[in-house]
């Protein structure tokens, strides 16, 4: 049984880290990737397609047309892995491989009967190695914790590009689009709140903080962002509350 990460891209050819996908697949064999090129006006294609000939049987890319944000990226790739029969859990993370794919195998093994959902935290700890500018961690925790409060569950970072479902979770999660291209891990959670209620998901969930996260420069989220989130906030609360 395979773990399929999708891996939404979009304009990733100046930062694309070629060789260590190509070092992680050639140790790891039970992994398949999803790439899926979100209308990228670069060279971003020809990169994923020159990485796929390295590795034949363990990539698959999905090519949308048009750009339509993370969010639909991501939902379009899980559509494409749910079809393959022999992967029994589905995970998302970023290109840039802020959060490596070491990582997220490491949070995927605690996939289980117990567990539904696993999902890492970028919480400082003296024993990892968590690398953000101070500018982006000050707004980052600001954002959070109000979203925490929101949700009404104790979640220390529901933003964190690395989240990992059971095959029925991924199912539920990602079958209809979402309303916000950048918030759509809240429209997750609240989701699953209003399918499952609050206590019921507390038991079938896991925040694993994660062992390094090093933020890269060219991110695709803007500063400016910080202020024009809320209105997206605003958005997600009255459609789902």
């Amino acid at each position: 049984m395979f773990t399929a990460v999708i891996i939404p891209c979009y304009n990733e050819a100046n930062r694309f880290p070629l060789n260590r996908y190509l070092s992680f697949l050639k140790l790891n064999h039970n992994v398949l990737l999803y790439f899926v090129n979100d209308g990228s006006t670069d060279q971003t294609l020809e990169i994923l397609s020159k990485l796929k000939k390295k590795s034949l049987d363990k990539i698959q890319i999905v090519s949308l047309t048009k750009n339509q944000g993370k969010a639909e990226a991501v939902r379009s790739g899980m559509l494409e892995a749910q079809r393959n029969k022999d992967i029994y859990c589905f995970a998302y993370l970023d290109a840039d491989l802020s959060t490596s794919l070491e990582e997220c195998l490491r949070l995927a093994d605690r996939i289980d009967s117990q567990k539904e959902l696993v999902f890492g935290s970028r919480i400082k700890k003296n024993d990892n190695n968590i690398r953000v500018k101070n500018s982006r961690f000050i707004i980052g925790r600001i954002i959070a914790a109000f979203i925490s409060m929101m949700l009404k569950i104790s979640v220390y970072d529901t933003q964190c590009g690395c989240k990992i479902f059971t095959l029925k979770w991924s199912k539920m999660v990602f079958k209809d689009p979402f309303l916000t291209s950048w918030l759509f891990d809240v429209e997750i959670f609240y989701r699953l709140i209003n399918k499952f209620g609050r206590k019921s998901i507390l038991n079938k969930i896991e925040e694993v903080p994660l062992k390094e996260w090093i933020n890269v420069d060219d991110s695709k989220v803007s500063l400016s962002y910080g202020f024009k989130v809320w209105f997206d906030i605003l958005k997600i609360y009255r459609y789902y509350d």
